[in-house]
């Protein structure tokens, strides 16, 4: 049983409110019943993105590679370089052709446009749940 009285927080970056949306949606408040609810934090700017960071408590950052004119894969870079233990990163990336590219920005994850909600569930989960404390 996991403490779900403490919503994680996840962090949505992207310059597109629609994608921005999407990810939301397609994860809604609870993607899994071994997870506190989620509440997002939306940013559609670099600054912003590297504030909320820096202030800390953020559970994951779903960065879109896509995004102009800062790109998540060079955001999560820069995260991973500049955060001492940098929470889980996960890259939106337009072509499948570009995971190559989010292993260089030490992204934890990737999925590829379109979303699919089942495939972005179960990156999100998978980050998320070495995050959840166990309790007895």
């Amino acid at each position: 049983m996991t403490d779900t009285t403490r919503p994680l927080r996840v962090l949505v970056y992207s310059d597109d409110v629609d994608t921005r949306q999407q990810v939301i949606l397609a994860l809604g408040r609870r993607p899994h019943p071994d997870l506190p609810e989620l509440e997002y934090v939306e940013v559609a700017t670099e600054p912003v993105v590297i504030q909320n960071m820096d202030a800390g408590g953020i559970a994951l950052a779903i960065l879109d590679g896509e995004a102009v004119p800062a790109g998540g894969m060079g955001i999560a870079k820069q995260l991973k370089d500049e955060i001492y233990q940098c929470p889980p990163v996960l890259v939106l990336i337009g072509r499948p052709q570009d995971a190559w590219l989010a292993t260089w920005s030490r992204a934890e994850a990737v999925v590829s446009h379109p979303l699919d909600p089942v495939q972005l569930a179960e990156a999100v989960v998978s980050l998320l749940r070495p995050a959840v404390p166990a309790t007895s």
